[in-house]
């Protein structure tokens, strides 16, 4: 993957929203990669990946009553370097309360939900990938199935994350889909490193895309900068708009 590629604002929602690739994927039932019995794990590198990658999703698998596994693997308290606002310290206790109260707006069953905590470091992941795959294999069955970003994602534990799931779902025999998150900040619509012919669309209702809105919105931290560090928030608006169309996509 490029340098550092999640810079400015990125690819606008309209570029996106004229894409050929786009218009032409091909959209898939969420129920057909997850059949009855099976269960789906989540590989999320921070608290709020999720739900911005896979919140339709989630809802989809939750209300039809499959069996859920969430993994989150850093507590993301380096998304505010330097911050007074927004220290670590305050960002390790947040961050996980935010995600929990974002899973509640989603509607997902919170009593039956199995959320495992990696612990790994914000930011760091790449330099654990190995022990990071082993722990991820350690919680595994052969007949799960995986979802986690990308592992050309553009932000370094986004890939770290998608490599070690990938890996450990092939030494188990579970099946792994990886999703798209920072892709759509720094990819063109019709980027040839993005691998479209395994790109399918889930598409979402209404009151699906609401509710992902609405639990987007439990990031608070995230929907915040510090003006007196420099940061900008890390969910400015036009982020959200493109995490928040009426489809989300999953490489098969």
């Amino acid at each position: 993957m490029k340098t550092n590629p999640i810079v400015g604002q990125g690819t606008s929602l309209q570029q996106w929203q004229s894409s050929q690739h786009l218009a032409d994927m091909e959209s898939i039932n969420i129920l057909s990669l997850v059949p009855p019995g099976a269960r789906a794990v989540i590989v999320a590198p921070h608290p709020d990946d999720e739900v911005l990658g896979c919140g339709g999703l989630l809802q989809v698998l939750a209300a039809a009553g499959r069996s859920l596994q969430l993994i989150s693997v850093t507590d993301g308290s380096a998304s505010h370097p330097g911050s007074t606002r927004w220290p670590v310290e305050r960002l390790t206790v947040i961050r996980p309360q935010e995600s929990a109260e974002a899973l509640r707006r989603l509607g997902l069953p919170m009593h039956r939900l199995k959320w495992l905590r990696g612990g790994f470091s914000d930011t760091q992941v790449a330099a654990r990938e190995s022990e990071l795959s082993g722990f991820i294999e350690r919680h595994l069955h052969p007949t799960d199935v995986l979802f986690t970003t990308w592992s050309e994602d553009g932000h370094r534990d986004h890939e770290a994350v998608g490599r070690a799931s990938a890996e450990a779902a092939r030494r188990v025999g579970a099946t792994c889909h990886e999703l798209p998150v920072w892709t759509w900040h720094w990819a063109t619509p019709e980027d040839a490193l993005v691998p479209w012919q395994r790109a399918r669309k889930i598409l979402l209702s209404p009151a699906q895309i609401a509710r992902k809105r609405h639990a987007v919105h439990a990031f608070a931290s995230q929907l915040e900068g510090d003006p007196e560090a420099g940061l900008a928030p890390v969910l400015a608006p036009y982020v959200l708009d493109r995490l928040l169309q009426p489809f989300e996509v999953v490489f098969l």
